[in-house]
């Protein structure tokens, strides 16, 4: 190997077995170039160093891409405490993580959608149990050999690939040079309420010899698990009618607020095989299966206060009103500026508790299984083929939940105190009510700590059944030919591909709500007598005390309602969408001077089938509904090499985003009497997207990386959940016409674009320490960084009413999912067998969701998010090392709010951006970790 360098390039044994494995088991799209400039690529570490070697490897692969691609190499994804695919990905250049209860599961890419990033696995688009959704946080990291983030869409990817493709790239037997193991055990610990949790790791491969040829066996298995316990609470606002005092168009009143107390524990674990037969140095056969799952077993105690339990008390008045605080008001108190109540301050007297207890047993998984092979023949000729068998399964299951209410008899009821000033805190007080002389005035009593001292009977008892599946077949085959074209090498591609998905829901329950039914199933009608007497294990100052909800008699009342009663079905949640997608592609990649080329177009033909229960007319039966479509998808890379270490790529890039398949489904309801259809949309048009890249990279010899790009996105059709006119007579029955209903549900809107740059830098100090005189300890000091400015509008288009009339005016929206900004920061120290890393991820705030109108207080946002992770390293011996991980350092909340500003603009009412409507809220904690890895 050549080094370009004044240093002598000194290449330990486990960077090149680091960069031999990444190109062992690189795509046929990012191979072509390695093997003709390996020579000229110069990667200079010295000593044992898995972090730098590592990132050599990944640059390598990067700089040698006909198109722009982003790596994560195995060793990093162990380096850092990410346990799933989202967390290891959102370290890179314009990834954003979407976080549950703290922990990473949705991929943005660039700014866009989250359902506009797909999901592979060695190149296989595998759908997830959600959906289009692809969740990351159900496929562990361990699994990875190396994750490619694919950001420039080519010919050869599915349309469905809008803003970018992950593609997880399993270990082979191929990547090691015989017999080869590694592993991982730890244990560790979250400090909010001092929960456990574990993890490990094998994997295990060999080579053997089979005639001339050779066969590598490998499997590999992991596990972790995260016990939990989430501080929350929950604010739902809302416009009220009788709030008619000056200044009620901008007031917003919490209708309900809450606290979700979870205890969770959360299972990862994967079992994989592979089985690779290369008979010659011209063929390869493999064959592949993964089974990934991820469970989340629940127990949810959730109490819930009906603030605007009696609104109507409440008489409409327009009048300007003096505000005199009132302690014994002619009504609760709701929505009454004129006692001294404020959105975010004041009392309601005599309110309803609306309790919940949830034991869930929610599990997702995957089971993808690929025969695969690869063909060389004369003259650079080359087929490859493929078959793919893939079944994910959603289980939403809820084991038991019941239900406890506060009785009509005011006075049994709490009075409630609410201060929602500090929008990082809810704070109640409770009160005892006191009725007065009039049957209508009410005052707080004595003061109340013990929630559960309130009555709250039993109101009902449910058991859900509720399992999605989906099967999905692959077939694909594609010819390639090296030649020449205008004068350069070329690698002229032609693929076909078949997908068959198919989508199943299946939903039942059992619900009960009378005492007769209680005493069958032997469960108690009091709280107490079925709750645990346990300290609260979380943190956040709620006001009050409760009592956890005791998970063995949730079972046992589960077990006894499944032994006494039927289920019945949800016939509004029933339903089976198939999606039959045929592609064929064509595509050139060029080798010149000057760099390379790479184009060509796909072409797909989409047909869905759906087949469902619908009401039409108070007429309840099965619907079917097809829809079709056929679509191109053209593209254009070009690569210059501006010199041996600079590159400036161009890319234009075409896509479709899909409805999810619930979306599809052809359930619908139609209510007459309202003129409202509300259900599933076949027929709704995919979301289309073009869009141009422009980036600039510099690898810095010996070893370093800069880059600098911009991206620009044009979106039509753009898929919004809304209201708006049906538009259809489909559903016109006897002489019915139903066209111009309501219609609630998916459906097209306008146009819009997202535009944004980016930047990256890695540096290392080691090859500089002599030049700059600094001694030799601190060349093991490095940095990573990147940061990804995005700006994004859509239009949101007007919603109008059954005649027509303009309900909420069209208006500009960013795009959901998109922050502005999005950032990580890095250090790392590696010598003399200790590796230490610091990161730091960024992303500010970002829409969640739109809304038509005020009822909810308007658009709803994520605050910004960030998370500080810490790891360390140190080998003890040749190949064992032992590890510390700490994530989540700064221990800062998720925080989600409502924003009625935009929409108050948009009816020319003028008012300042506020993010005072907090609307949910939730604490994890930090977590410790520590093991023990090896690696032979």
């Amino acid at each position: 190997m050549q080094s370009r360098s004044t240093h002598s390039p000194k290449l330990s044994r486990n960077a090149m077995l680091c960069g031999a494995a990444l190109l062992a088991i690189l795509p046929t799209s990012l191979m072509a170039q390695t093997a003709n400039e390996a020579e000229d690529d110069a990667i200079v570490v010295t000593g044992s160093r898995p972090i730098a070697e590592s990132e050599a490897a990944a640059l390598q692969v990067q700089k040698n891409s006909d198109s722009l691609v982003t790596v994560v190499a195995s060793d990093s994804v162990g380096r850092l405490p990410d346990q799933n695919i989202a967390q290891a990905t959102g370290r890179l250049p314009g990834v954003a993580v979407e976080r549950d209860q703290g922990q990473a599961r949705y991929i943005s890419l660039r700014g866009a959608p989250n359902y506009w990033t797909t999901l592979s696995f060695d190149g296989i688009n595998v759908v997830s149990p959600e959906g289009r959704d692809a969740r990351f946080d159900s496929i562990p990291s361990a699994i990875a050999a190396q994750i490619i983030v694919s950001k420039a869409v080519t010919p050869d990817m599915p349309g469905e690939t809008v803003s970018g493709n992950v593609n997880v790239i399993t270990r082979s037997a191929f990547d090691y040079s015989g017999l080869h193991f590694a592993g991982k055990a730890g244990y560790g610990v979250a400090d909010l309420g001092n929960r456990p949790q574990y993890e490990g790791s094998a994997v295990v491969s060999t080579r053997v010899p089979a005639g001339e040829g050779e066969i590598g066996v490998l499997v590999s298995g992991s596990y972790y698990q995260r016990d939990m316990i989430t501080d929350n609470f929950e604010t739902d606002y809302e416009r009220v009618s009788q709030d008619q005092r000056p200044g009620a168009l901008t007031r917003f009143w919490a209708q309900e607020t809450e606290n979700k107390l979870y205890r969770l524990t959360r299972r990862n674990w994967s079992l994989s095989g592979r089985l690779d037969w290369k008979p010659d140095a011209d063929n390869t056969i493999s064959l592949r299966s993964i089974y990934t799952t991820f469970t989340d077993d629940e127990m949810r105690d959730n109490y819930r206060f009906d603030l605007d339990d009696r609104q109507g008390d409440l008489v409409a008045n327009t009048a300007e009103c003096p505000i005199s605080v009132n302690t014994t008001p002619t009504n609760t108190g709701y929505a009454d500026v004129c006692i001294g109540n404020t959105p975010f301050k004041g009392t309601v007297y005599g309110i309803d508790i609306r309790q919940r207890s949830t034991l869930r047993a929610f599990e997702q998984s995957i089971f993808t299984n690929t025969l695969e092979g690869t063909h060389e023949f004369g003259d650079g000729w080359k087929i490859n083929w493929l078959g793919n068998v893939t079944e994910s399964k959603d289980d939403r299951s809820v084991v038991g939940e019941t239900t406890w209410d506060s009785p009509s008899t005011r006075n049994l009821r709490p009075t409630v105190a609410y201060d929602f000033s500090d929008p990082n805190f809810g704070r109640l007080s409770l009160f005892n009510t006191i009725q007065l002389s009039s049957p209508t005035r009410y005052q707080a009593g004595t003061s109340v700590t013990d929630i559960d001292s309130f009555t709250k009977p039993l109101t009902s008892f449910n058991v859900l059944d509720a399992v999605d599946t989906t099967k999905a077949y692959t077939a694909k085959f594609v010819v390639s030919r090296e030649t020449e074209f205008f004068g350069g090498d070329a690698v002229i591609k032609a693929g076909f591909q078949y997908d068959q998905r198919t989508k199943t829901v299946d939903q039942s329950s059992i619900f009960l709500n009378t005492a007769a039914q209680f005493s069958t199933i032997g469960i108690s009608t009091t709280y107490n007598g079925f709750s645990l007497d346990t300290p609260f294990k979380g943190e956040i100052p709620m006001g009050y005390t409760f009592r956890y909800f005791d998970a063995d008699k949730m079972r046992a009342a589960s077990v006894a309602a499944r032994s006494a009663y039927t289920f019945s079905p949800a016939t509004n949640n029933i339903y089976d969408v198939r999606e039959e997608v045929m592609a064929g592609y064509l595509m050139g990649t060029v080798r010149y001077d000057w760099g390379s080329a790479i184009g060509g177009a796909r072409i797909e033909r989409v047909k869905n089938t759906g087949t469902a229960v619908a009401t039409i007319g108070g007429v309840t039966g099965p619907v079917t509904a097809e829809s079709s479509g056929t679509l191109i998808f053209p593209s254009m890379h070009l690569n210059f090499d501006v010199d041996t270490d600079k590159k400036l790529r161009i890319g234009f890039t075409s896509g479709a985003a899909r409805a999810d398949y619930d979306q599809l489904r052809p359930n619908v309801v139609v209510d007459d009497s309202n003129q409202r259809i509300s259900g599933g949309n076949p027929a709704v048009k995919p979301e289309r997207s073009y869009g141009l890249d422009a980036y600039y990279e510099y690898y810095v010899q010996p070893q370093g990386y800069f880059m600098l790009g911009a991206f620009y996105k044009k979106v039509e059709d753009v898929l919004y959940t809304s209201r708006s006119t049906f538009g259809s007579n489909a559903l016109d029955t006897n002489g019915i016409d139903r066209s111009g209903y309501a219609f609630s549900g998916i459906t097209n809107g306008g146009s819009g674009r997202v535009f944004g740059v980016e930047a990256a830098a890695q540096m290392q100090l080691d090859p500089y320490v002599s030049d700059l005189g600094l001694p030799d300890w601190m060349g093991g000091f490095g940095i990573t960084a990147n940061a990804t400015y995005n700006d994004s509008e859509v239009t949101k288009p007007a919603i109008r009413d059954a005649v027509g009339a303009v309900v909420s005016p069209e208006r500009k929206v960013p795009l959901p999912g998109t922050s502005e900004v999005v950032y990580n920061v890095g250090a790392y120290y590696e010598k003399y067998g200790l590796s230490l890393r610091l990161q730091y991820q960024n992303r500010t705030t970002w829409a969640d969701g739109f809304a038509d109108n005020l009822d909810d207080a308007g658009d709803t946002y994520w605050a910004d998010d960030d998370e500080l992770d810490f790891s360390a390293r140190y080998e003890i011996s040749n190949g064992i090392e032992i590890y510390f991980d700490a994530a989540n350092l700064l221990n800062n909340p998720g925080r989600r709010y409502a924003d009625p500003s935009n929409i108050l603009n948009a009816q020319g009412i003028s008012t300042p951006f506020t993010s005072r409507y907090t609307i949910e809220y939730e604490r994890f904690g930090r977590r410790y970790s520590g093991g023990i890895r090896v690696n032979f």
